[in-house]
């Protein structure tokens, strides 16, 4: 599931717009590295078009993930400041939102509320992840399934409440800076 469905559907409607007003619609060129392992990085990327390629080190030589339109690229060194330990690259011809960790983080430290929202919205995202990680290196038991268990890829009912508003939401980015 895209990354931005978790944020938009717990950000308000004014979040959202602030993020519109203070992020930069950015065209990037396929080939062009927006992240490069163990460099820093100070910007978080909310993918608008496009494919981007995440080139994982690891095994006989890298492995890499696309990403489409709706992914968030960034959001782990926002919250840890790491370095990256994957490299991304535009596959094609891109359009981001970037929005540097400065300005955001400058949001966070003064608005409790749109903090609290913020980081909620990772909080859940990054559970998310964590059990889908956790399904897919096994560490399940082989049961067969139950309507009170949950399962890889099943979304939490919170998240499935927030669904269609976090849709509209990302339309709505869409609309204002793919248009203008």
């Amino acid at each position: 599931m895209r990354k931005v469905l978790f944020l938009l559907g717990h950000l308000s409607d004014n979040d959202v717009e602030w993020l519109i007003d203070n992020g930069l619609r950015t065209e990037v060129p396929g080939g062009t590295v927006l992240i490069t392992t163990d460099l820093p990085l100070d910007t978080l990327y909310l993918l608008l078009s496009g494919t981007l390629e995440v080139h994982l080190p690891g095994g006989d030589g890298k492995k890499s993930v696309a990403l489409g339109a709706g992914e968030i690229i960034g959001e782990i060194s926002l919250l840890d400041s790491r370095r990256p330990t994957a490299s991304v690259a535009a596959a094609n011809d891109c359009i981001v939102l970037s929005l540097p960790h400065e300005i955001l983080q400058e949001k966070l430290r003064e608005d409790s509320d749109f903090a609290a929202r913020f980081y909620h919205a990772l909080a859940v995202f990054l559970a998310h992840r964590i059990r889908n990680t956790y399904a897919r290196l096994g560490f399940d038991d082989g049961r067969e399934m139950d309507e009170d268990e949950d399962y890889e890829d099943e979304l939490s009912p919170e998240v499935l409440d927030n669904l269609h508003l976090a849709g509209s939401r990302f339309d709505h980015v869409l609309r204002k800076l793919l248009t203008s």
